[in-house]
């Protein structure tokens, strides 16, 4: 670590990621494609509960868990194709990896939209687009996650990291209550506006210019390859403690796939509401996200991401009884604040210790535990909702989550023991 200070105190480039042409071009690809995809997925939510309760006839419970095999269909996908998608950004163009994937997000989205327009959705039309739409992310994110650090020098690395996080989060601000409010206009309307964001964000990759391929062993298998990035994350205990926690945190804390029951029923609030109840954790983590660009964490990184996270689960507990607007979006704001804290930690570990030749593998093995535990938290929240109703299903959750919390601080000593990242690998 005390090498890696002293060559950032040597380092005599642009400090700041938004001096580098392509990473500029990386940021508002990243920005535009973030609005894009939370627009789409805040009203595929809506619709799936808002078309359950009235063309189907279902109860507030029955309709909740319609939620919870939503977020599973998107996971089965990401389930499945992870090793492959790792292993993709690794032996191909990132680039071209993660243009094609949004163009197949422009295909989702240009569906959902036809469907809406010509009243023809019903629940296995949302479900099969929700799937494609899994496929999508599932190639996009570790091919994006791995092109990043290629884009600025290994010293601006951590800031580029928030820098980062500020486009994904601001842009998950502006996306949801986007879509809230545009589909209150015209139901296809958020569709149509995501399809051309997705188009701009295509082309901005297309427009970074081609970097060196990772040095890979093309003559090893590819299931041996597979294997090498699992082994990787296994062997490094603090990158391990830092993604299970996570998994199994916000898999039982996502509060995310009931809000569409709060809003409709609860608060009473509509897409609208909707729309900036799903903005408000994306607001606190954008504010965190941009004090990290101006100051990055550097020290005490695992203690800190331990209390970080066991604020996220009191937050998520105490937002099950709120019956306010305001009052909600307050605690969801802290909500956000508190994961966006997780989220540098875990982000920074793997650009930081994980090699180039590797870093598809990792962060798509990153962006599984992510993906299961957002999936599988709507699946287990929905499952929740229709034994304990949303109030206790969300309660419940924020509770499991202080507990794995604890657990993980007995568990794996080294988070919070860890004072620095850390690196055990550079260039």
């Amino acid at each position: 670590m005390e090498d890696t200070i002293e060559a950032g105190a040597n380092f005599s480039g642009p400090r700041h990621p938004l001096a580098y042409r392509d990473y500029r071009l990386f940021w508002v690809a990243r920005f535009c494609g973030v609005i894009a995809t939370l627009s789409l997925v805040v009203v595929l939510g809506w619709q799936v509960y808002d078309v359950a309760r009235s063309d189907y006839g279902m109860s507030r419970s029955a309709a909740a868990f319609q939620l919870g095999i939503l977020g599973f269909v998107q996971f089965v996908p990401l389930f499945l194709l992870t090793p492959v998608s790792g292993l993709v950004a690794d032996r191909y163009d990132r680039r071209t990896v993660a243009t094609i994937s949004v163009m197949l997000d422009m295909v989702v989205a240009s569906g959902l939209g036809l469907a809406t327009w010509l009243g023809a959705l019903s629940l296995p039309i949302l479900f099969g687009l929700a799937a494609m739409h899994g496929i999508a992310r599932i190639f996009f994110g570790p091919a994006m996650s791995s092109l990043a650090p290629n884009l600025v020098p290994a010293p601006v690395i951590p800031r580029a990291i928030a820098t980062n996080s500020i486009a994904w989060q601001f842009a998950s601000v502006l996306g949801p209550a986007v879509g809230g409010m545009l589909y209150a206009v015209f139901p296809s309307l958020p569709y149509i506006v995501a399809v051309g964001l997705l188009g701009v964000s295509a082309v901005l990759i297309s427009l970074i210019k081609p970097r060196t391929q990772p040095d890979i062993d093309r003559t090893v298998r590819p299931v041996v390859q597979i294997k090498e990035g699992l082994r990787f994350v296994w062997h490094d205990r603090f990158l391990l403690g830092a993604i299970s926690l996570d998994l199994f945190a916000v898999l039982l804390g996502g509060v995310t796939a009931l809000l569409p029951v709060f809003a409709r029923d609860i608060l009473q609030v509509g897409p609208v509401g909707l729309g900036w109840m799903r903005a408000a954790p994306a607001i606190g983590a954008g504010l965190v996200a941009l004090w990290f660009a101006l100051k990055p964490m550097e020290r005490n990184v695992g203690v800190k991401m331990l209390w970080a996270v066991g604020i996220y689960g009191a937050a998520t507990a105490v937002f099950g009884f709120s019956h306010t607007l305001l009052y909600s979006l307050a605690l969801l704001v802290i909500l956000g604040a508190a994961d966006m804290v997780s989220v540098f930690v875990r982000n920074s570990l793997i650009q930081l210790n994980t090699p180039d030749n590797m870093r598809g593998r990792v962060s798509s093995l990153s962006g599984l535990a992510i993906s299961a535990s957002n999936e599988l938290g709507e699946l287990q929240s929905g499952v929740a909702a229709a034994i304990l109703g949303a109030t206790g299903a969300v309660v419940f959750g924020g509770a499991g989550a202080i507990l794995v919390t604890l657990i993980w601080a007995l568990a794996f000593p080294e988070l919070k023991n860890a004072r620095t990242f850390a690196p055990t690998y550079r260039e």
